[in-house]
This record gives C-alpha cells, structure tokens and sequence, in this order.
C-alpha cells in the first residue's frame, strides 16, 4: 500500500458481491451461495425462461437480491458484440426485458429490485450518451437503482435522471488508464493470477466509492473467484452483504 491510498480500515465496513446468473452455465447454483445480488439474465442474449426460473427460484431459496440483466438480442454473440441504438431504443429494449424477468420472478415469488445491463449494452453505456441515456431513462421509468462504473456517463445520466447509481468494480478485470476495462479480446484482459486479482482488489478498495464487486458466471472458475474474493475481503474485515440492505 503507498502512502496515499487510505488504510484498510478507512475502507467500506460491508460490500456487495454480484453475478451474472441465468445464462445457462453449470455455476449458478453454486455462486448463489456466494454472492449477494444475482444478475438474471432476461432471455434475449443467452438463457431460456426454464433456467432463468430455476435461477430466481435459488435466488429466494438463497436470499439472494435480483436485478434485471438486459442486453443486446445477440444470442450469437453472446450480448457482447457493440450496436448503434438511440436512446429511444435502449430503453425500450430494457424495460421489456424487465418486464419479461419480472414476469417470471413473480411466479418464483421474488422481487427484481435492480438493473444492471448486460455485456456491449453495459460497456457502451459507460462512454456513449445516447446509451447511457437509454439506460438512465429505463431505469428511472420502472423504478429501480443501476450499476455502472464510477466516472463514468451512466453515472451522470442516473444523477441526471434522478436513479440511483450503484458504482461497480471487477477484481479480475484489467483496466485501462482511463478507468475502463480492457476489451475481452486483448491479452491480459481477464486476470487469471490470484495474486493479481488481489492487489486488483486492494486497489478497487483503496480508491473508495464502489459498493458492489462482480462475478461473470460464465467464466470457468466463477466459483473460485468468489471463494477467493471472499476470502481476501473477511482478511480487510469487510463483510459481504448487498448493496440494498445498507
């Protein structure tokens, strides 16, 4: 630690620790027993509605937070390839996604109490205006708080908007000077070393403000990374608990 990052016990006491769940892969069930928010994909960029009920169904079992995980209808792409879209278009694109979740979530008696776009949606949102306005209006319009990385237009446009903004960070991400994160397809781009993923958390931790920690569940060792995550946040003394139960 330098001289000018704030000592650990200048860091947040409690944390959040999210996932993106629902997407069909084998981690789900594991990762909602170690995560406080799960972001359940709405069947447009991956998922069917059977997995994506199975999903809200463990999530109540778990007492796990649900948000909407909206992205682009790319299902070949996986949600991660970047589209134009107005404003105008994100926002319908989210609120009937939403909408589609909600639905299911009311069959498996839970609550969708948050939004966090999914993949190109979410990346674009972050440096493109019509994009982050799209978002900030779709999440003012059906109520609900957004994720989104500190700095960034989202984060304006929610503050314009009136939503509140969930700041978020991404322990085995490498991110550019900028503030952003690395393309997927650069080399680097997803830190695999344990070591490197902690010094990447201490430094999330260290600049202050983000109140949430995520988890990509389609990533092979999802489930190492949160037991590891975990791990190094009980060593700051930081407990994991979600963003809405502060």
């Amino acid at each position: 630690m330098n001289d000018s990052e704030p000592a650990p016990s200048q860091w947040r006491r409690a944390i959040d620790l999210n996932a993106d769940l629902g997407e069909g892969f084998a981690n789900d069930d594991a990762l909602l027993l170690r995560v406080t928010s799960a972001n359940v994909c709405c069947g447009f960029h991956a998922g069917d509605s059977e997995a994506i009920l199975r999903t809200l169904e463990a999530a109540k079992r778990c007492g796990v937070s649900v948000g909407a995980h909206p992205g682009y209808p790319d299902r070949l792409g996986f949600g991660r390839r970047e589209q134009p879209a107005t404003a105008e278009t994100v926002e319908r694109l989210i609120r009937e996604q939403t909408e589609f979740l909600t639905q299911l979530a009311e069959r498996a008696g839970v609550a969708v109490v948050y939004l966090k776009p999914h993949g190109a949606l979410y990346n674009q949102g972050q440096r493109v205006s019509t994009i982050a306005r799209g978002i900030a209006r779709a999440a003012r319009s059906l109520g609900l708080p957004v994720l989104g990385q500190p700095g960034t237009l989202l984060a304006q446009e929610a503050a314009e908007h009136g939503v509140r903004f969930v700041a978020e960070g991404f322990p085995n991400r490498r991110y550019l000077p900028d503030g952003s994160l690395a393309p997927r397809g650069e080399p680097g781009a997803i830190i695999q070393d344990r070591e490197a993923v902690s010094v990447n958390l201490r430094r999330l931790l260290a600049e202050g403000g983000v109140e949430s920690l995520c988890i990509h569940g389609d990533e092979p060792d999802a489930v190492a990374q949160a037991d590891r995550i975990r791990e190094l946040l009980g060593a700051a003394g930081i407990a994991v608990r979600s963003f809405l139960g502060e």
